[in-house]
């Protein structure tokens, strides 16, 4: 359900909320308030969080918390003009190749829980709104 799905369906995203597959749906953040610079270093550090929490033991985060980072990332990557194939090559690819260095996990593991508190400072949350059928 996490990065393979994080890219290869698009997350619906309606009035500030997203759904993701498994159906939870949470609050976005207002991204806003980011400048080019910040969007950019922000979606690139949800990508990271994003695949070292799904393939690093330890590191797990809930449904909620996965669907506040991929929702975030999505609205980051129209915001900066990108379509799934450029989101793709340009965060995720490089965020794959974490996989390869033994001391990613715990170097960009510990991070994935300060961002969450970030996102959900800039009005997002973690708590499903509701639930798909």
């Amino acid at each position: 359900m996490k990065p393979s799905t994080a890219l290869a369906a698009a997350l619906v995203l309606l009035a500030g909320a997203a759904l993701a597959d498994g159906g939870v749906t949470v609050q976005l953040p207002d991204v806003s308030n980011l400048d080019q610079a910040e969007a950019t270093q922000m979606i690139a550090d949800l990508a990271n969080v994003n695949v070292i929490t799904s393939n690093c033991p330890g590191y797990e985060i809930t449904n909620g918390e996965w669907t506040l980072i991929t929702g975030t990332g999505d609205l980051l990557a129209a915001r900066l003009g990108l379509d799934a194939t450029a989101y793709d090559r340009k965060y995720y690819g490089p965020a794959f190749k974490l996989l390869d260095d033994p001391a990613a996990c715990d170097r960009i593991g510990p991070t994935a829980k300060p961002l969450i508190q970030r996102l959900v400072e800039m009005g997002g949350g973690t708590t499903p709104l509701a639930k798909s059928r």
